[in-house]
C-alpha cells in the first residue's frame, strides 16, 4: 500500500505502485490518523494573531472615521470580498485546500498585511518630516503610490503566501494552491484598503465622491490586488517543485513581477485617471490585466486536471481504480456526473462520493510530488492513508460501510 523508490537501474519513470490487494470493494477499517496536536495548536494561533490584527486595523480606521461611517464603508467592503471569494472558491474546486489555511489567509491580508504597510508608511512619513521633504503634493503621491506601496504590500501580502507553504508543505501542489492563498490574502488586503478609502471618500466628497469610489474599486476593479500578488503566489507554487537554489530565484521573479504590475497599475492610475480617461484607463490598463489573469488560470487548472488523469491511470493500472473511475475523478464533466447521481442517494453515498472524488484528487497530487522529487515531503503513513480512505469511500458509495471506524 506504499510506493516502492526505484532501485538504482531501475526505470526512472518514478516510483513503482503497488498492486491494489485485489478486494477493491472491501471495507476500510484502519483507523484515520487524525491532526497532531501541533499541526491544530499551530492553526489556532495563526488565526488568533491574524484575527488581532484584523481588530488593531478596524480600530485604527475607526479612529478617524468614526463607527458610523466605519460600518457603512465595511458593508460597502463586503461586496468585492464577497464576489473574490466566489471567485477564489471556483478555482479552488478541484483540490480544496484546508478550510483553516484559507482563514488565516484572509486574516493575514485584512490584518498582517495592513498593518506592516500602515507601520513601514508612518516610518516613511517621519523620515521625510526629519529631512525636510515634501510629504505631500504630486511628487510624494507618485513616490508612494507607484514606489512605496507595491513594494511594502506585495511583500507583506507574499510573505503569507510563503508562511503558508512553510506550513502546509504536504499539501501545496503547485501554482493553482498558491493562486489561491494569494487571492485569499489579496482579497483580505483588499478589503481593508477598501474601507478606508470608502470613508476617506465619504468624509472629504460625500455621498458622490463616495459613489464614484465605490464604482472604480468595488465593481470595475476589484480583482486588482488578486492580480498583483497572484504573481507571487504562482511563483511559489512553482518553487515547490525545484531545488532550494532554484526556488529563491522563482519566487523574487514572482514577487517582482507581482511590484511591477501593482506599480504599473498605480501609475496608470495617476496619470490618466480622470472624469474622462476612466473609460480609457479600463479599457487600455484593466481589461487586458483581467483577462490574461483568467487565462492563466484555466490553463494552471486543465494542468491540474491532466496530473490528476494520469497519476490516477498509474494506480489503475494495477487494479486500485476502474477506467470509469478515472475518468469520472478526472474531468469536470464526469465529477458533475457523479455529483449529480449522488444528490438522489442516501446522504452516506452522497458524503461518500463527495469524499471519493476529494481524496482520489489528494492521492494523485501526493504521487506527484513523489515523482517530481519532492518525496520528502509526503509521508509514507499519509500516503498509505490516503489509499485506505479510497477504499473506505468507495465502500461508502457502494453501501458496504460497515463499522469502518
Amino acid at each position: 500500500m506504499t510506493f516502492e523508490t526505484p532501485a538504482p537501474g531501475q526505470s526512472r519513470a518514478g516510483p513503482q505502485v503497488n498492486p491494489a490487494p485485489h478486494p477493491v470493494r472491501q471495507v476500510w477499517t484502519t483507523p484515520v490518523r487524525r491532526p497532531s496536536g501541533a499541526t491544530v495548536a499551530l492553526a489556532i494561533l495563526g488565526i488568533v494573531f491574524g484575527g488581532a490584527a484584523v481588530l488593531l486595523v478596524l480600530v485604527y480606521l475607526s479612529t478617524f472615521l468614526g463607527p458610523a461611517a466605519l460600518l457603512i464603508c465595511l458593508g460597502l467592503a463586503l461586496v468585492p470580498l464577497s464576489v473574490i471569494l466566489l471567485a477564489v472558491r471556483w478555482i479552488d474546486r478541484w483540490e480544496p485546500e484546508p478550510r483553516p489555511a484559507l482563514l488565516f489567509a484572509l486574516l493575514w491580508g485584512a490584518g498582517v498585511s495592513v498593518v506592516s504597510a500602515l507601520v513601514f508608511d508612518l516610518g516613511v512619513q517621519l523620515a521625510l518630516a526629519a529631512s525636510g521633504a515634501a510629504t505631500t503634493g504630486d511628487g510624494a503621491d507618485f513616490l508612494t503610490g507607484v514606489i512605496q506601496a507595491p513594494i511594502v504590500e506585495e511583500s507583506a501580502k507574499g510573505a503569507g503566501i510563503l508562511l503558508l507553504f512553510w506550513v502546509l508543505r504536504r499539501r501545496f501542489d503547485g501554482p493553482v494552491d498558491g493562486v489561491v492563498y494569494a487571492a485569499t490574502i489579496a482579497a483580505g488586503f483588499a478589503f481593508s484598503e477598501n474601507i478606508q478609502y470608502f470613508g476617506v471618500a465619504m468624509i472629504e466628497g460625500g455621498v458622490q465622491t463616495l459613489g464614484f469610489t465605490f464604482l472604480v474599486r468595488g465593481v470595475l476593479s476589484p480583482f486588482a490586488h488578486v492580480m498583483f500578488t497572484a504573481s507571487t503566489g504562482i511563483a511559489v507554487g512553482l518553487a515547490g517543485r525545484r531545488r532550494a537554489g532554484g526556488g529563491i530565484v522563482t519566487v523574487l521573479f514572482g514577487l517582482l513581477v507581482a511590484i511591477a504590475l501593482h506599480a504599473l497599475w498605480n501609475g496608470a492610475f495617476i496619470l490618466l485617471v480622470g472624469d474622462a480617461t476612466l473609460i480609457s484607463y479600463y479599457l487600455l490598463v484593466q481589461v487586458p490585466l483581467f483577462i490574461t489573469a483568467i487565462v492563466v488560470v484555466v490553463l494552471l487548472r486543465r494542468q491540474e486536471e491532466r496530473i490528476t488523469r494520469r497519476r490516477l491511470t498509474e494506480y489503475a493500472e494495477v487494479g486500485w481504480f476502474s477506467a470509469a473511475e478515472v475518468a469520472m475523478l478526472a474531468t469536470p464533466a464526469g465529477r458533475r456526473q457523479a455529483l449529480s447521481w449522488a444528490a438522489a442517494q442516501p446522504k452516506d453515498r452522497r458524503i461518500g462520493m463527495r469524499d471519493f472524488i476529494a481524496d482520489s484528487t489528494r492521492l494523485a497530487f501526493a504521487r506527484q510530488r513523489m515523482l517530481t522529487g519532492r518525496a520528502a515531503n509526503v509521508d509514507r503513513a499519509d500516503e498509505a492513508q490516503l489509499l485506505a480512505l479510497v477504499r473506505h469511500d468507495r465502500a461508502a458509495i457502494v453501501g458496504e460501510a460497515r463499522a469502518v471506524r
